[in-house]
């Protein structure tokens, strides 16, 4: 098993990749950064014991184009042309395998698009291959929406690929009459394709392959979690889910919008996970620039949906001022009401430092520490930051992570992160309890207090009395203690020294997966005066580490431009 080339076999799918990383073919930022990432993956993946497989990508992409046609109006009988984001998608998902027991590597899939670029068709397609050339006997697939009328949608794309394919028509039964039809049967392997919607999904069902149309019109995340759950039985189950954008961060579709711009960008690692998002560019104007369209309509220079058809759709929205965010989220991929991320992953992962470095190279070095303490069961976040020293120019950060043990799995379900491989690894402490050990948390701090020299530990007022008081009981000191409210007036500051060293590259984190994994969840909001925070209550995941870090840089670095500390003038007030 091997990813060196093997001749005569094309490689539609990296050749995309490759021309989007090299300007050729205009893409946004999320899919630029899918396609870093397998360019990234064809020299690092055999390491994780993955491998590139052509024969299986040009192996689906060959059955699209020779067994497969196009449906209605000007397509209607016209043979199926991949196109090149479509070889892209395809070969990713079937292209790629894991070297233990040759199966696909890829479990779940997201894809975001503009309306009218070729989804539906792409994903009937794939439901066709999965019933009839995976290999899989007895393959259930179902094309599932929230309402059984959009999964006819998907459905009738895929039997009216049946319909005008001799290979296939010969060989599939369906059932129901003429424009009715519920269900594909392939006999020779036992395998159906049928419908499945929200308002009817019962459990049950054992996906080979799940086609999940329009996410952001799923009312909760009941459907795709059943299949995901039917997934288990099954060597190498697919889910497939295409959409539109959506209006609302706090939905199903926004979770995987989220976390598939955090993998593709490598701020998180999962490698069964696969995504295409489309999006435009900060600074972007569909409305005053067409040459930007592309990057959400990626089979515009095939003429779908038509360049026609947008500039109808941009005018019409400049008329009616009510249809403008309706046409900027279903042409444009914009999600009107989401907010947008603090920090770029470039930014963040340009300022990682690969030397693996102990707490001991940090004894004697001044620092300042933040303090996120959490509700019993939610994280709790510790982080050092060291003062540039004669030998090392940077500011260097050193976090430390909490949470309960008990019932640790689900939470990582529930929140779709490591967490129990983080605690394996010694990124995250999470003992034995329902509640963070504020025992652990207070000896943690006491025991680095006595190894490097924390200059003032920057708390929010939340909780500290808790940790103080412990404290008193154990008859063990504390770091002298900075009071930092969380007010936009006192983190403004600080958050602005902390992005632009971030930005200058002064400042160096150790590759910690939790920070990285705060830093992606991580948004900001302002007040009346533009004074802007971390905002707990806008961000999808967990923050903590930043708000730490924050703190920390507030207590340190604004330190250094405004002369004698107000604490060494009038010492510590606890409040």
């Amino acid at each position: 098993m091997s990813s060196e080339p093997q001749q005569n076999i094309s490689d539609r799918a990296t050749a995309y990749a490759q021309a989007v990383v090299d300007g050729k073919i205009v893409a946004g930022p999320h899919v630029r950064n899918a396609c870093k990432r397998h360019l990234r993956d064809l020299e690092t993946a055999e390491q994780r014991g993955l491998y590139w497989d052509l024969e299986a990508q040009a192996h689906v992409i060959g059955y699209f184009e020779e067994v497969l046609c196009l449906n209605g109006g000007q397509f209607e009988g016209v043979p199926f042309k991949v196109l090149g984001w479509q070889a892209f998608v395809l070969g990713s998902l079937f292209g790629w395998k894991t070297a233990a027991d040759g199966t696909r590597r890829f479990r779940v899939a997201y894809v975001e698009t503009g309306k009218g670029s070729g989804k539906s068709p792409l994903s009937a397609g794939i439901g066709l291959y999965g019933m009839t050339s995976d290999g899989e006997p007895r393959a259930e697939i179902y094309a599932a929406a929230a309402k059984k009328d959009q999964a006819q949608i998907l459905f009738r794309d895929a039997i009216a690929m049946v319909d005008q394919s001799p290979l296939l028509a010969e060989r599939l039964d369906k059932s129901g009459g003429r424009g009715k039809e519920w269900n594909l049967a392939h006999m020779e392997s036992g395998s159906f394709f049928r419908t499945l919607s929200s308002d009817k999904a019962q459990s049950g069902a054992r996906p080979h392959i799940g086609l999940l149309d329009e996410i952001h019109e799923h009312p909760d995340a009941h459907t795709v979690e059943m299949l995901r759950a039917g997934t288990k039985s099954r060597r190498q189950a697919l889910i497939f889910m295409i959409t539109n954008s959506g209006h609302d961060k706090h939905t199903v579709c926004y979770d995987y919008h989220d976390y598939g711009s955090k993998v593709a960008s490598g701020m998180q690692e999962d490698d069964s996970f696969f995504c295409f998002i489309c999006a435009l560019d900060e600074g972007d104007d569909p409305f005053q620039d067409e040459s930007c369209w592309i990057k959400v309509n990626p089979s515009l220079d095939a003429g779908i949906p038509g360049v026609k058809y947008l500039r109808e759709q941009v005018t019409q929205a400049r008329g009616m001022p009510s249809k403008e965010a309706e046409v900027k989220r279903v042409n444009f991929c914009v999600w009107t009401e989401a907010a947008a991320p603090w920090i770029s992953a470039d930014i963040w992962l340009g300022c990682e430092d690969k030397t693996k470095r102990t707490l001991a190279d940090y004894y004697g070095r001044p620092c300042w520490a933040g303090l996120d303490l959490s509700s019993t069961q939610d994280l709790t976040a510790l982080v050092l930051l060291f003062e540039p020293f004669e030998s090392d120019q940077y500011w260097r950060i050193k976090p430390y992570f909490w949470l309960p043990g008990d019932d640790l799995r689900r939470k990582a379900e529930q929140d779709r992160v490591p967490y129990l491989l983080w605690r394996d690894q010694g990124y995250l402490e999470a003992l034995d309890g329902k509640a963070v050990n504020r025992h652990a948390v207070l000896r943690r701090i006491c025991d680095l207090a006595a190894n490097v020299d924390i200059q003032g530990l920057a708390y929010d007022a939340w909780r500290i009395k808790d940790l103080t008081d412990l404290a008193d009981h154990e008859g063990l000191s504390l770091p002298p203690l900075v009071p930092f409210a969380q007010s936009y007036k006192v983190m403004a500051p600080a958050l602005d020294e902390f992005e632009m060293a971030l930005i200058n590259k002064t400042v160096r984190h150790d590759g910690n997966p939790v920070m990285t994994w705060c830093a992606s969840n991580a948004v900001t909001s302002k007040d009346s005066a533009g004074n802007r925070k971390v905002a707990k209550d806008k961000a999808i995941g967990r923050v903590d580490g930043i708000v730490s870090a924050v703190m920390a840089f507030g207590t340190g670095r604004l330190s250094e431009n405004t002369g004698p500390s107000v604490y060494e003038e009038r010492g510590l007030r606890m409040i």
